[in-house]
C-alpha cells in the first residue's frame, strides 16, 4: 500500500512540472516582456536549484526520515511557485524559479530511497516502472490541462497553472506522509546500501560470469556491494565512487541523458523544424506517442526483462538509442515521410525509456556505500539535471551552425558509449564478485586439507585405542 501511494503522489506532483515548466520561457520572454535573457535565465536557475538540492537532500534522506524530506522539500516547492503569482519583477521571478528547482529537486532522491525501502527484491524493478509510468501520466497529463487554461496574451495568463503546480505538490506531499504513518509489513527486508543479503556476490561468483555476475537470480537486480572503506576520511564523492562499477554507473548516466533526456524539450523539436521541416502538431504529436509507448509497454517490458541483468539491459538501451539517431538522420534525406520517421523516433527512444528507467536507481542504490544510499542518488541525479541542461546549449551552437550532421553524428557517438559503459559495469561487477569469492575457496582448501591430513595420520606408537566394546586398550 505504501508503494501505491508513493506511485500515486510522485504522479500528482508532476502535474505542476508539466504545468508550469513548457509554458515558463514564453510567459517570461514575451508575455511578461522580460526578454529572452529572463526567460533562459529561469530554465537555468531551475537547473542550478536541482544541482544544489539533489545531493545535499539525498544526504538528509540518509541522516533523517525521507517522509520528512520529501514533504519538506515539495512544500516548499509549492510555496515557490504559488508565490510565483504576486510577482511583477524578474528579479523576483528568478528567485521564484530558483526555489522551484530546489523544492522539486529536492524530493527526488528521498523518493527514490522510499521506492527503495518500500518494496521488496520481487517488486522493486515494477515499482521504479510504475513510478516512472506515474511521473510521466502526470506530466503529460499536467501539460494537457494547463493548455486548456492558460492564456499567454495576459500578464496573468499562467496564474491557473501556477496554482495547480502548487496545489499538485501539496497533495504529493499529503499522501507521502499518510503512507510513512502507515505500518511497516513484517519481512524479510533488503537494506541496500546497508548490508549484504546472504552474501550474494559471493554467492552468484560461482554461476555467473561476465554481464550477468552479480545478478540476483529472483529479481535480476544487481546485488549490494559493500563497501568497508571510512566515507567520512576518505570524503563523499571518494567513497561513492571508489567501486569501479559505480564510476562507470556515473558515465553511463552521463551519456544516456546526453543522448536523448537532454534533446527532449528542445534539440530534437529544433532539429525537426529547421532541418527536417516538420509542422510543429508533429512535435506534439511525437511527445504524446512518447508518453502512450511509455505507458502501454512499461509493465510488459519489466516481466519481459526481470531475469535479466541491468548491464545487459543497459547495452539494450545504448543500443535502442542508437537506432533512434539513425532513424533520425535517415529522415533528412527522405522528406515525404520524414514528419513520420520524427515522430515513430520518440516512440523507440520511449521504449528503450521502458527499460532504462526501472534499472538505473535500484543499480545505482545497490552500488552505493553503507549509509550513503541517498547522497549516492541525489549525486546521480545531479549529474544527469547537469548534462541534460547542457544539451539546449549543444542544440543551439551546432543546429544554429547549420552543422545538422554533427549534432546527429555526436548523439550516435553519445549512444554508442553507453553501450561500452554498460559492458564495462559488467566487468567490474564480475571482477568483484570474483574477488569476493577468492579468499572464501582459499579457506575451503585449507579447511579441507587439514581434514585431510589429519583422518591419513596413524596413531602413535603407545598411544591408545578403543575397543569395540568402547574400553581403552593398550598398543602392543
Amino acid at each position: 500500500m505504501r508503494a501505491k501511494l508513493l506511485v500515486l503522489a510522485s504522479a500528482i506532483g508532476s502535474l505542476g512540472w508539466g504545468a508550469v515548466l513548457p509554458y515558463q520561457y514564453a510567459y517570461a520572454a514575451d508575455t511578461r516582456g522580460w526578454g529572452a535573457l529572463v526567460a533562459a535565465g529561469a530554465s537555468s536557475l531551475f537547473s542550478v536549484g536541482a544541482l544544489v538540492a539533489a545531493p545535499l537532500a539525498g544526504r538528509l534522506a540518509d541522516r533523517f526520515n525521507p517522509v520528512y524530506v520529501v514533504v519538506v522539500s515539495q512544500l516548499l516547492g509549492a510555496a515557490a511557485v504559488g508565490s510565483l503569482v504576486f510577482v511583477g519583477q524578474p528579479g523576483l521571478f528568478l528567485a521564484g524559479m530558483l526555489v522551484f528547482g530546489l523544492g522539486l529537486s529536492a524530493a527526488v532522491p528521498a523518493k527514490q530511497v522510499l521506492a527503495l525501502r518500500w518494496s521488496s527484491g520481487s517488486d522493486r524493478r515494477k515499482i521504479f516502472a510504475y513510478k516512472f509510468t506515474g511521473e510521466s501520466l502526470g506530466m503529460a497529463a499536467g501539460a494537457f490541462l494547463a493548455g486548456l487554461v492558460v492564456d499567454l496574451n495576459r500578464t496573468d495568463g499562467l496564474n491557473v497553472g501556477f496554482l495547480m503546480a502548487a496545489a499538485g505538490f501539496v497533495l504529493s506531499s499529503a499522501l507521502i506522509a499518510l503512507a510513512g504513518r502507515l505500518p511497516v509489513r513484517s519481512g524479510p527486508a533488503t537494506a541496500f546500501g546497508d548490508t549484504l543479503v546472504g552474501n550474494a556476490a559471493t554467492r552468484n561468483a560461482g554461476s555467473e560470469t561476465g554481464l550477468d555476475a552479480g545478478l540476483d537470480a529472483e529479481t535480476g537486480a544487481i546485488t549490494v556491494i559493500d563497501q568497508q572503506a571510512s566515507p567520512r576520511r576518505r570524503g563523499a564523492l571518494r567513497a561513492i565512487f571508489a567501486e569501479p562499477a559505480m564510476r562507470w554507473t556515473a558515465v553511463i548516466t552521463i551519456v544516456l541523458a546526453l543522448g536523448f533526456y537532454a534533446q527532449f524539450e528542445s534539440g530534437l523539436p529544433a532539429y525537426g523544424i529547421t532541418v527536417l521541416r516538420v509542422d510543429p502538431s508533429a512535435i506534439g504529436l511525437a511527445a504524446a506517442v512518447n508518453c502512450v509507448v511509455i505507458v502501454v509497454l512499461q509493465v510488459i517490458m519489466v516481466r519481459l526483462t526481470a531475469k535479466t541483468s541491468a548491464p545487459t539491459l543497459l547495452m539494450a538501451v545504448g543500443g535502442i538509442w542508437v537506432v533512434g539517431w539513425i532513424i533520425l538522420s535517415s529522415a533528412q534525406f527522405m522528406p515525404g515521410v520524414a514528419s513520420a520517421l520524427f515522430v515513430m523516433t520518440f516512440g523507440v527512444f520511449a521504449v528503450g525509456e521502458t527499460i532504462y528507467s526501472p534499472v538505473l536507481n535500484p543499480l545505482t542504490a545497490s552500488l552505493a556505500p553503507k549509509g550513503m544510499v541517498g547522497q549516492t542518488l541525489g549525486t546521480i541525479a545531479a549529474l544527469q539535471t547537469a548534462f541534460s541542461a547542457a544539451g539546449p546549449l549543444v542544440a543551439g551552437v551546432l543546429l544554429g551552425a547549420g552543422l545538422a550532421d554533427v549534432f546527429l553524428g555526436i548523439h550516435v557517438v553519445i549512444s554508442a558509449t553507453a553501450i561500452f559503459a554498460a559492458w564495462r559495469i559488467g566487468r567490474a561487477l564480475a571482477a568483484k564478485a570474483s574477488a569476493d569469492s577468492a579468499p572464501a575457496d582459499r579457506d575451503a582448501a585449507q579447511v579441507g586439507g587439514r581434514r585431510l591430513s589429519r583422518a591419513a595420520r596413524p596413531p602413535r606408537s603407545g598411544g591408545r585405542v578403543r575397543r569395540a566394546g568402547g574400553r581403552p586398550a593398550r598398543s602392543r
